[in-house]
Protein backbone atom coordinates (compact mmCIF):
# COMPACT_ATOMS: atom_id res chain seq x y z
CA UNK A 1 0.00 0.00 0.00
CA UNK A 2 0.80 3.97 0.15
CA UNK A 3 1.68 5.21 2.95
CA UNK A 4 1.20 8.74 3.42
CA UNK A 5 2.81 10.34 6.88
CA UNK A 6 2.56 13.53 8.05
CA UNK A 7 5.11 15.07 10.74
CA UNK A 8 7.34 12.33 9.60
CA UNK A 9 10.73 14.03 10.45
CA UNK A 10 9.43 14.21 13.64
CA UNK A 11 10.27 12.06 16.44
CA UNK A 12 6.89 9.66 16.72
CA UNK A 13 6.75 9.87 12.82
CA UNK A 14 10.14 8.95 12.33
CA UNK A 15 9.70 5.77 14.00
CA UNK A 16 6.81 5.10 12.23
CA UNK A 17 8.33 5.21 9.16
CA UNK A 18 11.37 3.36 9.89
CA UNK A 19 9.49 0.38 11.30
CA UNK A 20 6.89 0.88 7.83
CA UNK A 21 10.35 0.53 5.93
CA UNK A 22 12.45 -1.87 7.48
CA UNK A 23 9.54 -4.54 8.94
CA UNK A 24 6.85 -3.70 5.41
CA UNK A 25 6.96 -3.67 1.58
CA UNK A 26 4.48 -0.19 1.72
CA UNK A 27 5.88 2.60 -0.29
CA UNK A 28 6.10 5.66 1.89
CA UNK A 29 5.31 9.67 1.44
CA UNK A 30 6.92 11.92 4.36
CA UNK A 31 5.66 15.78 4.63
CA UNK A 32 7.30 17.94 6.98
CA UNK A 33 7.54 21.46 7.53
CA UNK A 34 10.99 20.57 8.88
CA UNK A 35 10.51 23.01 12.22
CA UNK A 36 13.07 23.13 15.14
CA UNK A 37 11.80 19.44 16.14
CA UNK A 38 11.82 18.11 12.50
CA UNK A 39 14.74 16.41 11.12
CA UNK A 40 15.77 14.41 8.72
CA UNK A 41 19.16 12.99 10.34
CA UNK A 42 16.58 10.85 12.46
CA UNK A 43 15.37 8.85 9.04
CA UNK A 44 19.03 8.31 8.05
CA UNK A 45 18.89 4.88 8.31
CA UNK A 46 16.31 4.39 5.45
CA UNK A 47 16.64 7.55 3.60
CA UNK A 48 18.19 5.64 0.53
CA UNK A 49 15.16 3.31 0.15
CA UNK A 50 13.28 3.11 -2.98
CA UNK A 51 10.19 2.58 -0.98
CA UNK A 52 10.63 6.20 0.84
CA UNK A 53 10.30 9.98 -0.50
CA UNK A 54 9.97 12.75 1.26
CA UNK A 55 8.61 16.20 0.30
CA UNK A 56 9.27 19.48 2.39
CA UNK A 57 6.09 20.92 2.80
CA UNK A 58 3.31 22.70 5.46
CA UNK A 59 0.18 21.06 6.56
CA UNK A 60 -1.09 24.50 6.48
CA UNK A 61 -0.92 25.02 2.64
CA UNK A 62 -4.43 23.70 1.64
CA UNK A 63 -3.50 24.04 -2.29
CA UNK A 64 -0.30 22.11 -1.45
CA UNK A 65 -1.69 19.47 0.93
CA UNK A 66 -4.48 18.58 -1.90
CA UNK A 67 -1.66 18.81 -4.59
CA UNK A 68 0.29 15.80 -2.95
CA UNK A 69 -3.03 13.55 -1.93
CA UNK A 70 -4.07 14.04 -5.78
CA UNK A 71 -0.85 12.57 -6.85
CA UNK A 72 0.87 10.40 -4.87
CA UNK A 73 -3.29 8.54 -4.27
CA UNK A 74 -2.46 7.35 -0.69
CA UNK A 75 -4.52 4.13 0.23
CA UNK A 76 -3.95 5.19 4.23
CA UNK A 77 -2.98 8.64 5.70
CA UNK A 78 -1.24 8.72 8.96
CA UNK A 79 -1.28 11.89 10.77
CA UNK A 80 1.41 12.86 12.83
CA UNK A 81 2.13 16.86 12.11
CA UNK A 82 1.32 18.54 15.38
CA UNK A 83 3.00 21.09 17.85
CA UNK A 84 3.46 19.34 20.37
CA UNK A 85 5.26 20.95 23.51
CA UNK A 86 2.98 22.09 25.97
CA UNK A 87 5.16 24.87 27.63
CA UNK A 88 5.85 26.24 24.01
CA UNK A 89 1.70 26.19 24.17
CA UNK A 90 1.23 28.42 26.85
CA UNK A 91 3.86 30.94 25.41
CA UNK A 92 2.95 31.12 22.13
CA UNK A 93 -0.85 29.04 21.52
CA UNK A 94 -1.21 30.64 18.13
CA UNK A 95 1.06 28.58 16.42
CA UNK A 96 -0.84 25.33 17.57
CA UNK A 97 -4.18 26.76 16.80
CA UNK A 98 -2.64 27.39 13.21
CA UNK A 99 -0.98 23.79 12.77
CA UNK A 100 -2.84 21.31 14.71
CA UNK A 101 -6.39 22.65 14.20
CA UNK A 102 -6.24 24.20 10.65
CA UNK A 103 -3.61 22.35 9.24
CA UNK A 104 -5.86 18.76 10.28
CA UNK A 105 -9.06 20.61 8.56
CA UNK A 106 -6.77 21.15 5.52
CA UNK A 107 -5.75 17.48 5.61
CA UNK A 108 -9.28 16.59 6.03
CA UNK A 109 -10.46 18.04 3.15
CA UNK A 110 -7.54 16.93 0.92
CA UNK A 111 -8.41 13.28 2.20
CA UNK A 112 -11.98 13.47 1.32
CA UNK A 113 -11.52 14.82 -1.99
CA UNK A 114 -9.15 12.01 -2.69
CA UNK A 115 -11.57 9.06 -1.17
CA UNK A 116 -14.76 10.64 -2.91
CA UNK A 117 -12.75 10.56 -6.39
CA UNK A 118 -10.89 7.66 -6.26
CA UNK A 119 -13.53 5.22 -5.05
CA UNK A 120 -10.82 3.37 -3.04
CA UNK A 121 -13.00 2.02 -0.60
CA UNK A 122 -9.79 0.23 1.57
CA UNK A 123 -8.49 3.93 2.24
CA UNK A 124 -8.17 5.13 5.92
CA UNK A 125 -7.41 8.42 7.76
CA UNK A 126 -5.68 7.51 10.87
CA UNK A 127 -4.92 10.69 13.10
CA UNK A 128 -2.47 10.54 16.19
CA UNK A 129 -3.59 12.12 19.27
CA UNK A 130 -2.73 12.73 23.12
CA UNK A 131 -4.10 11.39 26.02
CA UNK A 132 -3.93 15.05 27.16
CA UNK A 133 -6.91 15.48 25.41
CA UNK A 134 -8.78 14.13 28.43
CA UNK A 135 -7.47 16.05 31.10
CA UNK A 136 -5.79 15.30 34.62
CA UNK A 137 -6.58 11.99 36.49
CA UNK A 138 -6.63 11.84 40.37
CA UNK A 139 -4.78 9.10 42.42
CA UNK A 140 -6.40 6.24 41.09
CA UNK A 141 -8.29 5.80 37.70
CA UNK A 142 -7.36 4.91 33.87
CA UNK A 143 -8.04 6.93 30.66
CA UNK A 144 -10.57 4.99 28.71
CA UNK A 145 -11.54 5.34 24.89
CA UNK A 146 -14.83 6.86 26.76
CA UNK A 147 -13.47 8.97 28.76
CA UNK A 148 -15.36 12.63 28.73
CA UNK A 149 -12.31 15.69 27.08
CA UNK A 150 -11.11 18.16 29.57
CA UNK A 151 -8.20 19.52 27.96
CA UNK A 152 -6.09 22.38 29.83
CA UNK A 153 -3.43 23.68 28.34
CA UNK A 154 -3.34 25.36 24.98
CA UNK A 155 -1.83 22.27 23.33
CA UNK A 156 -4.37 19.91 24.68
CA UNK A 157 -7.28 21.99 23.73
CA UNK A 158 -5.98 22.34 19.96
CA UNK A 159 -5.26 18.64 19.70
CA UNK A 160 -8.87 18.05 20.77
CA UNK A 161 -10.48 20.09 18.45
CA UNK A 162 -8.48 18.24 15.96
CA UNK A 163 -9.57 14.76 17.36
CA UNK A 164 -13.17 16.37 17.07
CA UNK A 165 -12.82 17.56 13.48
CA UNK A 166 -11.21 14.47 12.56
CA UNK A 167 -14.54 12.37 13.74
CA UNK A 168 -16.89 14.74 12.47
CA UNK A 169 -15.66 14.11 8.81
CA UNK A 170 -15.89 10.64 9.49
CA UNK A 171 -19.76 11.09 10.47
CA UNK A 172 -20.91 14.24 8.44
CA UNK A 173 -18.94 13.20 5.26
CA UNK A 174 -18.02 9.57 5.37
CA UNK A 175 -14.59 9.45 5.77
CA UNK A 176 -12.93 6.37 6.89
CA UNK A 177 -11.51 7.34 10.08
CA UNK A 178 -9.72 6.25 13.19
CA UNK A 179 -8.00 7.92 16.22
CA UNK A 180 -5.55 7.38 18.60
CA UNK A 181 -4.74 8.34 22.11
CA UNK A 182 -1.23 7.86 23.42
CA UNK A 183 0.66 8.36 26.55
CA UNK A 184 4.28 10.09 26.81
CA UNK A 185 6.10 8.61 24.26
CA UNK A 186 10.41 8.66 24.99
CA UNK A 187 13.15 6.56 22.95
CA UNK A 188 15.85 7.70 20.41
CA UNK A 189 15.64 10.57 18.33
CA UNK A 190 13.53 12.41 20.66
CA UNK A 191 14.05 16.10 20.60
CA UNK A 192 15.63 17.56 23.60
CA UNK A 193 12.95 19.89 25.25
CA UNK A 194 11.42 17.22 26.33
CA UNK A 195 11.63 15.67 29.73
CA UNK A 196 13.64 12.51 29.09
CA UNK A 197 15.91 13.89 26.79
CA UNK A 198 16.75 16.76 28.05
CA UNK A 199 17.69 15.64 31.65
CA UNK A 200 19.90 13.06 29.51
CA UNK A 201 21.68 15.89 28.07
CA UNK A 202 21.72 18.14 31.05
CA UNK A 203 23.40 15.12 33.42
CA UNK A 204 25.95 14.13 30.57
CA UNK A 205 26.76 18.33 30.59
CA UNK A 206 26.70 18.48 34.08
CA UNK A 207 24.00 20.96 33.87
CA UNK A 208 20.79 21.96 36.19
CA UNK A 209 17.99 19.26 35.85
CA UNK A 210 14.90 21.35 36.44
CA UNK A 211 11.85 19.31 38.04
CA UNK A 212 8.63 21.13 38.42
CA UNK A 213 6.84 21.84 41.66
CA UNK A 214 7.62 18.72 43.90
CA UNK A 215 7.99 15.86 40.90
CA UNK A 216 4.83 14.52 42.01
CA UNK A 217 3.30 14.32 38.58
CA UNK A 218 2.75 11.14 37.39
CA UNK A 219 2.92 9.94 33.23
CA UNK A 220 2.61 6.35 31.82
CA UNK A 221 5.44 6.38 29.82
CA UNK A 222 5.60 4.33 26.51
CA UNK A 223 8.58 3.45 24.34
CA UNK A 224 8.31 5.00 21.15
CA UNK A 225 9.24 1.51 19.52
CA UNK A 226 6.25 0.04 20.59
CA UNK A 227 4.17 3.05 19.72
CA UNK A 228 4.97 2.51 16.15
CA UNK A 229 4.23 -1.01 16.50
CA UNK A 230 0.72 0.13 17.97
CA UNK A 231 -0.23 2.55 15.14
CA UNK A 232 0.78 0.27 12.49
CA UNK A 233 -1.83 -2.63 13.77
CA UNK A 234 -4.16 0.45 14.08
CA UNK A 235 -3.86 1.49 10.84
CA UNK A 236 -3.79 -1.77 9.17
CA UNK A 237 -6.30 -4.15 11.14
CA UNK A 238 -8.47 -0.90 13.48
CA UNK A 239 -11.87 -0.29 13.02
CA UNK A 240 -12.82 2.82 10.50
CA UNK A 241 -14.74 5.01 12.89
CA UNK A 242 -13.27 3.71 15.74
CA UNK A 243 -10.71 4.97 18.69
CA UNK A 244 -8.08 3.03 20.55
CA UNK A 245 -5.89 4.08 23.37
CA UNK A 246 -2.05 3.12 23.50
CA UNK A 247 -0.28 3.24 26.60
CA UNK A 248 3.00 2.11 28.18
CA UNK A 249 1.70 0.47 31.36
CA UNK A 250 4.63 2.26 32.65
CA UNK A 251 3.37 5.15 35.62
CA UNK A 252 6.05 7.15 36.55
CA UNK A 253 6.12 10.32 38.97
CA UNK A 254 8.21 12.83 37.06
CA UNK A 255 11.17 12.84 40.35
CA UNK A 256 11.27 8.86 40.08
CA UNK A 257 12.26 9.27 36.17
CA UNK A 258 14.96 11.95 36.70
CA UNK A 259 16.25 9.88 39.59
CA UNK A 260 16.53 6.99 37.25
CA UNK A 261 18.31 8.75 34.59
CA UNK A 262 20.73 10.07 37.56
CA UNK A 263 21.51 6.21 38.49
CA UNK A 264 22.02 5.25 34.56
CA UNK A 265 24.64 8.01 34.50
CA UNK A 266 26.56 7.14 37.12
CA UNK A 267 26.82 3.60 35.45
CA UNK A 268 27.47 4.45 32.09
CA UNK A 269 29.46 7.50 32.55
CA UNK A 270 30.80 7.80 36.02
CA UNK A 271 30.79 11.13 37.07
CA UNK A 272 34.29 12.48 38.91
CA UNK A 273 35.03 11.31 42.68
CA UNK A 274 32.56 13.54 45.56
CA UNK A 275 29.54 13.99 42.88
CA UNK A 276 26.51 13.05 42.21
CA UNK A 277 24.31 13.05 39.52
CA UNK A 278 21.23 13.91 41.65
CA UNK A 279 22.94 16.61 43.29
CA UNK A 280 22.24 18.39 39.83
CA UNK A 281 18.17 18.02 40.14
CA UNK A 282 16.89 21.55 41.14
CA UNK A 283 12.81 21.81 41.83
CA UNK A 284 11.51 24.97 40.16
CA UNK A 285 8.33 26.89 40.07
CA UNK A 286 5.47 24.54 38.36
CA UNK A 287 4.11 24.84 35.00
CA UNK A 288 0.92 26.88 34.17
CA UNK A 289 -2.21 24.38 34.59
CA UNK A 290 -0.02 21.16 35.24
CA UNK A 291 -1.75 18.31 34.58
CA UNK A 292 -1.21 15.78 37.84
CA UNK A 293 -1.67 12.29 36.62
CA UNK A 294 -2.30 10.67 33.16
CA UNK A 295 -2.80 6.91 33.21
CA UNK A 296 -4.46 4.45 30.06
CA UNK A 297 -6.31 2.03 29.99
CA UNK A 298 -5.18 -0.52 26.83
CA UNK A 299 -7.26 -2.87 27.21
CA UNK A 300 -9.45 -2.68 23.97
CA UNK A 301 -6.24 -2.56 21.29
CA UNK A 302 -5.00 -5.54 23.43
CA UNK A 303 -8.48 -7.32 22.82
CA UNK A 304 -9.19 -6.15 19.38
CA UNK A 305 -5.84 -6.12 18.48
CA UNK A 306 -3.43 -8.23 20.22
CA UNK A 307 -0.87 -5.43 20.72
CA UNK A 308 1.17 -5.26 24.07
CA UNK A 309 3.96 -2.90 25.11
CA UNK A 310 7.72 -4.94 24.71
CA UNK A 311 9.41 -2.70 26.55
CA UNK A 312 9.37 -2.04 30.17
CA UNK A 313 10.32 1.70 31.62
CA UNK A 314 13.23 -0.47 32.98
CA UNK A 315 14.56 -1.49 29.86
CA UNK A 316 13.35 0.79 27.51
CA UNK A 317 14.99 3.93 29.60
CA UNK A 318 17.99 2.06 29.68
CA UNK A 319 18.49 1.84 26.22
CA UNK A 320 17.24 5.42 25.67
CA UNK A 321 20.39 6.51 27.72
CA UNK A 322 22.87 4.24 26.12
CA UNK A 323 21.44 5.98 22.50
CA UNK A 324 22.03 9.37 23.74
CA UNK A 325 25.20 8.81 25.05
CA UNK A 326 26.05 7.29 21.86
CA UNK A 327 24.91 9.46 19.82
CA UNK A 328 26.52 12.91 20.49
CA UNK A 329 26.31 14.07 17.53
CA UNK A 330 23.39 13.65 16.30
CA UNK A 331 21.85 15.26 19.60
CA UNK A 332 24.47 18.64 18.91
CA UNK A 333 23.26 18.78 15.15
CA UNK A 334 19.55 18.57 16.28
CA UNK A 335 19.94 21.00 19.22
CA UNK A 336 22.57 23.66 18.02
CA UNK A 337 20.12 26.24 17.76
CA UNK A 338 18.03 25.28 21.27
CA UNK A 339 19.18 27.00 24.22
CA UNK A 340 17.32 24.44 26.90
CA UNK A 341 15.61 27.30 28.59
CA UNK A 342 12.69 26.44 30.60
CA UNK A 343 9.48 27.48 28.62
CA UNK A 344 5.75 28.22 29.90
CA UNK A 345 6.68 30.71 32.25
CA UNK A 346 4.90 33.65 30.24
CA UNK A 347 1.15 34.54 30.46
CA UNK A 348 -0.72 35.58 27.50
CA UNK A 349 -2.99 38.25 28.41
Amino acid sequence: MKFLVTGGAGFIGSAVIRFLINETDHQVLNIDKLTYAGHLESLTPISDSDRYQFVHGDICDAALMQQIVDEFKPDRIMHLAAESHVDRSVDAPGEFIETNIIGTFNLLNAARKHFEDSGNQDFLFHHISTDEVFGSLGDEGFFTEETRYDPRSPYSASKASSDHLVRAWGETYGLPIVVTNCSNNYGHYQFPEKLIPLMIMNTYNQKSLPVYGDGSNVRDWLHVDDHARALYLVVTEGKPGETYNIGGKNEKTNLDVVQTICDLMESFNPPARDFAYRDLITHVTDRPGHDFRYAIDTSKIERELGWQPQETFESGIEKTVEWYLSNQAWCEAVSKDYSQERLGLKTVK
